[in-house]
């Protein structure tokens, strides 16, 4: 509540207007911010679609010789007709990403999405434009040359680059450009999996720092045009195609021992995204050690060219090369088998990827992880087979669990991982077993590394970034729940030196008025008290008392209060309420920045871990 508006108190005398800084952007209406979000979510579809089809023009000119755009990353390439020079295909690739990200935009190299969330925390959601260019650009070439990252987190990140434009364009404040930063990141995801539930929740969980209608509608309606976009240029069927009833459990207690194998591969999968983790950023620091930003590429997309050259020779078919959805699809349709066939596609691409994201290049985490996780639920589920014959499992089901497993573990995206394998496969018999390897996955990786594959990343640049959504508590708190009322009130007439005596020693704030009105504050601290000596005989309290202060209503909620003293740069605000006979307003505590902060930690102690 404003002082200006406290009309219950007689003759209150209208304050100085406060000094503040212009830090403080206007608001946006939510119609307009909903409808800026409906056009990053269209603008973010399209870019997917341009992006897309770079990606299938660069492939098949570097693999097939032929200048073409259309590609289905789900069907393995035709015979190879470069023999051993394949090799050099991603070593090609890789000079022109270092080039261009180097040249043009140093945030664009790597998986992206960190670099999202670190505008979002440490930069108020800016994101220079150029890094939507530069990183469609780069990662096309990255992974239409082979190298072996994802198109969705390019996607994510090209989103949130056009999201923070669109909020750079148009002047909000920081928490509405933010909001549109994730709006942007939803829609990438939504575009290309066709999976607007798993694009909002992406957005929730790992973009949005706060939860409401505000914010939660714009990133909603965002996603929905993406996702309408998409079905435009790529359809309505889902990223990949599976069998039908792929995890159906009879109501039979013998279920439980193939939802317990569920539970072994989630555990499983918490170890292997731990691994991807702490091998991705160990192998990065190995190709830091090597001079020279193109010679460690060039190093780097060797080996992933010996690796796709080696798996050809043996299998027939690269594998590992760009987002792997042809493995991936094969593997649902259980045309690639085999115990120890599966692990080793599993090693190749853990390697594979990296090696291409360690030593420079630009591309996402998804898709590897995607591949990863079927791999390996479809290894663990042939190791079952192999070991107990006719046994109550399935390798397709067990290989899109794990891909949820291994995405929900690494990522730390749990919910979104869920989401997005029932939106994929439309089977709600997968529900309940993902739910359950996704929860061990990530409880499993949190134990062996806390941080994900997106924010170990930011610790080690010294920007931690947060592992779960608290609610602020302590907001809705009245003030007079938060107000300490070991409080003062004097007329601006007393001397300073008759106020200071001994029995005063314990007093922390003194209200200052004016006519019965209140007129300034002071803050009685060990800095004050040592300067006791120096102050004149004759100085009043109201001459040593502050200005920059509000006045609040006893039953008003912490959060307006916080927000009246943000607006006018107070330093504190005093809590008024009704004197017990009811005529009139009288002081009943002060609340100043240091309540603030021990009422904040006290909402979160409960869940401090």
């Amino acid at each position: 509540m404003n002082k200006d508006n406290m009309t219950p108190i007689p003759h209150l005398q209208e304050l100085p207007a406060q000094s503040k800084t212009n830090i403080h952007s206007p608001r946006l209406s939510l119609t307009l911010l909903c409808c800026l979000a409906l056009a990053v979510g269209i603008v973010t579809a399209l870019g997917a679609v341009v992006f897309r089809e770079l990606i299938g023009l660069v492939h098949n000119l570097f693999f097939l010789g032929r200048f073409k755009a259309a590609y289905n990353a789900s069907e393995f390439d035709p015979t190879n007709r470069w023999g051993a020079l394949v090799i050099l295909v991603p070593v090609i690739g890789g000079i022109g990403v270092t080039w261009i990200v180097s040249t043009f935009a140093p945030e664009a190299k790597g998986h992206g999405v960190p670099e999202v969330i670190d505008s979002i925390y440490y930069n108020r959601g800016v994101i220079r434009p150029i890094v939507a260019i530069v990183k469609s650009i780069a990662s096309a070439l990255a992974i239409g040359t082979g190298s072996s990252v994802g198109r969705e987190g390019p996607i994510i990140q090209i989103g949130s680059a056009l999201g923070s434009t669109f909020g750079q364009v148009f002047r909000m404040s920081a928490g509405q450009r933010i909001t549109l930063v994730a709006a942007g990141a939803g829609a990438g995801i939504a575009a290309t999996f066709n999976t607007p539930i798993g694009g909002v929740l992406f957005a929730s969980e790992l973009m949005l720092p706060e939860i409401s209608v505000d914010t939660f509608l714009p990133v909603a309606l965002a996603t929905g045009a993406a996702t309408f976009i998409g079905h435009l240029f790529f359809g309505s069927q889902p990223a990949f195609l599976v069998p039908v009833n792929l995890a159906v459990l009879p109501n039979l207690p013998a279920s439980s021992i193939t939802l317990a194998l569920y539970v072994v591969l989630g555990a499983i999968a918490g170890v292997a995204g731990a691994v991807f983790i702490r091998g991705l950023h160990w192998l990065e620091d190995l190709f830091d050690l090597v001079p020279g930003r193109y010679t460690r590429h060039a190093i780097g997309m060797t080996l992933v060219g010996v690796l796709m050259y080696g798996l050809y020779k043996v299998a027939g078919h690269y594998f590992v090369d760009g987002v792997g959805y042809a493995t991936i699809q094969s593997t649902l349709r259980g045309t690639i088998t085999g115990f120890w066939f599966l692990l080793a596609l599993y090693f190749c691409k853990l390697l594979a990827t990296s090696c291409s994201l360690g030593s420079g290049s630009s591309g996402g985490v998804f898709s590897p992880s995607l591949f990863m996780g079927a791999t390996l639920g479809a290894a663990f589920a042939s190791l079952v087979l192999a070991v107990f014959p006719g046994a109550p499992v399935s390798i397709p089901a067990f290989a899109m669990v794990g891909m949820a497993a291994m995405v929900g573990g690494s990522t730390g995206a749990a919910m979104t991982a869920v989401a997005m394998i029932f939106e994929m496969t439309l089977d709600y018999n997968i529900v309940l077993p993902t739910i359950l390897a996704v929860a061990v996955a990530l409880g499993t990786r949190r134990w062996l590394s806390p941080e994900t594959i997106y924010t170990l990343k930011l610790a080690r640049r010294g920007h931690a970034a947060p592992k779960a959504l608290h609610a602020n508590l302590f907001l809705v708190r009245s003030a007079a729940e938060v107000m300490e009322t070991d409080v003062a009130v004097l007329d601006e007439s007393v001397l300073f030196s008759i106020f200071m005596k001994p029995e005063a020693s314990g007093l922390r704030h003194v209200v200052v008025t004016r006519l019965g009105d209140p007129w300034g504050v002071i803050r009685v601290n060990a800095d004050l008290r040592r300067g006791i000596g120096t102050v004149s005989e004759d100085v009043t309290v109201g001459d040593l008392s502050q200005r920059d202060f509000i006045l609040a209503n006893q039953d008003e909620a912490m959060y307006d209060v916080i927000s009246e003293m943000s607006k006018q740069n107070a330093v504190a605000a005093v809590v008024m309420g009704k004197h017990k006979t009811g005529e009139h307003l009288v002081v009943r505590g002060v609340i100043t920045k240091d309540y603030i902060a021990d009422a904040v930690a006290g909402s979160i102690e409960i869940y401090a871990g």
